[in-house]
């Protein structure tokens, strides 16, 4: 286990780039440590559609994962899993609520079978997550504004992304600092290149807008 951080950590940032740059705003560790193990629980869930081409072996898949929530909240991490040995280790020391991993798998089953997007169990969950990862809990409602910012962004829909996004930012104002890694990425321009991306994590990270 003495290289798997190392290994999630290229992990995400291959799978997840956005969340990768915005981790590298966490000073802690121990902390950008806990938020790698939880994007790599999601880069996981995300690359299986692009491993397999029918519905029903992604859903096999989806099904083995989800079995797998077991262990990780019963503190029984499948040995020599990077990513499960993590995030067990994880949900133990943070005290997390399963629900929204168990929505996150739900939703991708879901997607598998054509379903819309669900903005909540994709974005909302895992950006409440992380930021509890940072700053302990009680800021699931500062945070949802933002995390559908980021969704519809991811989805297309811009439109609704910038009519939302004063509403998120009158909210993330009682964010505290420490926390704002885990939501720096929804201000991203999803076509922007990686130096521009940088220059718009550090301005939005200084103001605590997204």
């Amino acid at each position: 286990m003495a290289d798997a951080p190392d290994s999630l950590d290229d992990q995400v940032r291959k799978a997840d780039p956005d969340r990768w740059l915005s981790s590298r705003f966490v000073g802690d560790a121990q902390a950008r440590a806990d938020l790698i193990a939880l994007y790599a629980f999601e880069a996981e869930l995300m690359s299986i559609p692009t491993r397999v081409t029918q519905p029903l072996l992604a859903e096999m898949r989806y099904a083995w994962w989800r079995e797998q929530m077991d262990g990780v909240f019963s503190g029984a991490a499948r040995r020599g899993h990077p990513v499960l040995e993590a995030l067990t280790d994880l949900v133990a020391r943070h005290s997390l609520d399963r629900a929204p991993f168990d929505a996150l798998i739900e939703a991708h089953i879901d997607r598998v079978h054509g379903e819309p997007h669900d903005l909540d169990a994709f974005y909302v969950g895992p950006m409440q997550t992380a930021v509890r990862l940072l700053a302990g809990p009680g800021h699931d409602l500062v945070v949802a504004d933002a995390a559908r910012v980021r969704g519809l962004l991811q989805v297309g829909r811009r439109d609704e992304a910038a009519a939302l996004r004063p509403a998120a930012n009158r909210a993330l104002k009682t964010l505290p600092p420490v926390a704002f890694p885990a939501v720096a990425h929804a201000a991203l321009a999803m076509d922007a290149p990686e130096p521009l991306k940088r220059l718009m994590l550090i301005w939005a990270t200084l103001r605590g807008r997204i």
